[in-house]
């Protein structure tokens, strides 16, 4: 989109994406946080959550596509946080298919967009789920140490995919898997590319589920790759694009596009808006919990010391949803980050939801540690957002040599 023609940054939601967050905040209200605790101790994919989101239209394909596509930018940040205000859990199996959908859209031509992506929501009678694969057990922060191979068989134009990841949301019962694989280990990231695995493909199994600290209605697993054969044409760009890159790479000529890197790079705002609900239902507890409950005869809001935490609360919480709504406009419209803006929305909002659920619980004392009040899962929830998708540290790397042009290590 051109600078002429690019919506002008605004803090005034449109209509319609006002609509959209009422819906959405509804169903946060009503489906969502009622069932949170029970899913968090069963840590089970909440399926009757899942397909009732289908039914009202809020998980598929169409809900996905329109809110990316509004014209501010605003739409996904917007449904996102109420959904992860309800419990970010829930709301993780709800929206974790978009990172696969992103990552064929990020790297796919429009074919390959048209022809898997609708295949990861399924429909209101027969929901499916998507999978992005990246991390694996040695290779989590540092992409270029990704060892699953892929390899071309010529004579069958056919990719063989071998190797184990891990971390992966839906990994294993999602029906369409997002493989990030090293076609040339020499070149590092640069010799990597993302290939999209069919349903029903043989040779792909879930491996070790994994017992998580937080987001426990969200199913993380490994994915293991034993012969995977799959069709040429999954290798989402194509074949000639890909050589092309590869070819640029062995001159040593700068080469865009790493596959991993553009997935995380335009899901960052998103990422960061899921940790602005999370703060912001803490916050929201702790706030009407102060102005309750009374200690010494009046309520414990009433004194400084809470009120000055309840007012830091909110400001980094405010901070953090216009750093996100800023990345998510400037992505929407075409402007680089030149700053890394997507990644100061991810860093600022991840360490705002850590600190903001720690406090909250200590407003509530002894109340806020037990699994009775919510802000003890929020706490548990929060944890993740500072880790996943580029740790903080990592998020702070970007940072540093963006703004100072160094290699810095």
């Amino acid at each position: 989109m051109s600078e002429a023609t690019a919506p002008a940054f605004s803090l005034e939601l449109s209509e319609d994406v006002r609509d959209v967050r009422d819906w959405a905040h509804g169903f946060a209200a009503d489906v969502i946080r009622p069932a949170a605790a029970e899913w968090d101790e069963r840590e089970e994919t909440p399926w009757p959550i899942i397909e009732e989101a289908a039914k009202i239209g809020l998980y598929s394909l169409d809900f996905f596509a329109n809110q990316w596509l509004e014209p501010t930018g605003l739409g996904i940040p917007v449904a996102f946080e109420e959904l992860y205000w309800g419990d970010p859990g829930i709301a993780l199996s709800i929206t974790g298919t978009g990172l696969a959908a992103v990552a064929v859209a990020s790297n796919g031509t429009q074919d390959q967009l048209f022809e898997w992506v609708p295949q990861m929501f399924g429909s209101p009678d027969d929901v499916k789920l998507g999978a992005f694969c990246s991390s694996e057990p040695n290779a989590g922060s540092d992409v270029s140490a990704i060892k699953t191979r892929a390899v071309y068989d010529q004579a069958k134009d056919e990719w063989v995919l071998n190797g184990v990841k891990t971390w992966a949301t839906n990994g294993g019962i999602a029906n369409v898997h997002v493989i990030v694989a090293s076609v040339e280990p020499e070149l590092g990231s640069r010799g990597q590319a993302s290939f999209v695995v069919p349903p029903n493909t043989p040779g792909l199994s879930q491996g070790q589920k994994f017992q998580k600290h937080g987001i426990r209605a969200s199913h993380t697993a490994e994915v293991v790759l034993d012969d995977v054969r799959i069709p040429g044409s999954c290798l989402l760009g194509g074949k000639e694009k890909f050589d092309e890159r590869l070819a640029r790479a062995r001159e040593g000529k700068r080469s865009k596009g790493q596959a991993a890197m553009k997935t995380f790079e335009a899901s960052r705002p998103s990422v960061g808006v899921m940790a602005v609900g999370c703060a912001r239902a803490a916050y929201e507890y702790a706030r009407d919990y102060a102005k309750q409950r009374e200690q010494f005869g009046r309520p414990i809001g009433d004194n400084q010391g809470v009120a000055f935490l309840l007012a830091d609360m909110a400001t980094r919480i405010d901070a953090a949803r216009l750093l996100v709504w800023r990345a998510a406009w400037m992505a929407r419209n075409g402007k680089d980050f030149t700053n890394a803006e997507g990644s100061m929305s991810k860093l600022y909002a991840s360490e705002t939801a850590t600190f903001v659920t720690q406090n909250a619980l200590r407003i509530l004392g002894g109340n806020g540690y037990t699994r009775e009040y919510p802000v003890e899962r929020w706490h548990r929830d929060a944890t993740i957002f500072t880790i996943f998708e580029g740790a903080s540290e990592i998020q702070k790397l970007i940072i540093g040599r963006t703004i100072t042009g160094l290699p810095i290590r």
